[in-house]
């Protein structure tokens, strides 16, 4: 392995990773099924759609029905319609499921518990600690962000969730006429940026024409179940990008006096305060970068 290639460094990790815990075995943490059925018991819980089962573990339908049938004829689980749509199915743990699942939790605890045994409580902390940021690179690396008509329910759902927030950060509140209206960037050149994890929006940005060479960056947004990951500061360059693929060497933008997160962003990516450059109620600080 080329310890230098960070390819063949995660994929040596995964190796050991995979091995240490037994993920590979036909019996894990030594009940009678292998991982992919222990861990559909865990995430049926108390009861929960096929649907939802299948776009949670990435499965498609005949991997997903071959599972919970092996756990239909051993007794753990059972399906049955929704009591409000017939069309939906829904699995839930039978009493057997609910014991089954509970003695893998507890063999679960007492494994990580082993695992963790000859370790200090600062060598557990820096793991823990360590684990934590692996998932917050992972999530990030998973996210992918893609243009979308402006006019898309996905847009749209990000600009209403995006005014939603700000009415309530915002002193005066938020008025959704200030956002960008549907079909706006068909005059161009412009493009509305879409995040997606897991295939569901968690983020959002516009970039669109202002002036000659000079392109204004709006409505960025990131949910707040995916901040802390880093996804603004990848959108907020994306949306740079395509602006100066346009031409445009120039980059402007505004923002509220309360959103102070917001300017430390910009002014950490490069940007510089300027006076403002237009009137608008929510713009009362003025950013601009030029590459």
């Amino acid at each position: 392995m080329d310890p230098s290639d960070p390819v063949e460094q995660v994929r040596d990790f995964n190796r050991y990773y995979t091995r240490r815990l037994g993920i590979l075995a036909d019996r894990y943490l030594g009940q009678d099924r292998p991982l992919s059925e222990a861990r559909l018991l865990y995430e049926i819980g108390d009861a929960t759609t096929v649907r939802e089962l299948r776009a949670r573990l990435g499965l498609d339908s005949g991997h997903l029905s071959r599972l919970l049938r092996s756990l239909e004829e051993h007794g753990l689980v059972r399906t049955h319609p929704h009591p409000e749509d017939g069309r939906v199915r829904v699995a839930a743990l039978t009493p057997a499921g609910v014991r089954e699942r509970a003695d893998l939790d507890a063999r679960s605890r007492a494994g990580i518990g082993e695992l963790l045994g000859p370790l200090t409580p600062e060598q557990r902390r820096r793991l823990v600690a360590a684990q934590a940021e692996v998932r917050t690179l992972l999530r990030l690396a998973a996210v992918t962000v893609d243009p979308v008509a402006d006019d898309s329910a996905e847009a749209r759902h990000c600009l209403a969730a995006y005014a939603a927030e700000l009415s309530v950060r915002f002193p005066e509140g938020y008025q959704e006429s200030a956002l960008l209206r549907p079909g706006e960037l068909t005059a161009g050149p412009g493009e509305f940026l879409v995040a997606r994890e897991e295939d569901r929006p968690v983020g959002c940005g516009v970039w669109q024409r202002l002036g000659p060479g000079t392109a204004e960056i709006r409505h960025l947004w990131v949910d707040p179940g995916a901040r802390g990951l880093g996804l603004g500061r990848r959108l907020l360059g994306r949306l740079e990008d395509g602006a100066a693929a346009h031409g445009f060497g120039t980059v402007r933008l505004g923002t509220h006096h309360v959103l102070t997160e917001a300017a430390a962003l910009y002014l950490s990516s490069g940007y510089r305060e300027i006076p403002r450059y237009d009137d608008g109620p929510y713009h009362q600080r003025a950013f601009e970068k030029t590459r």
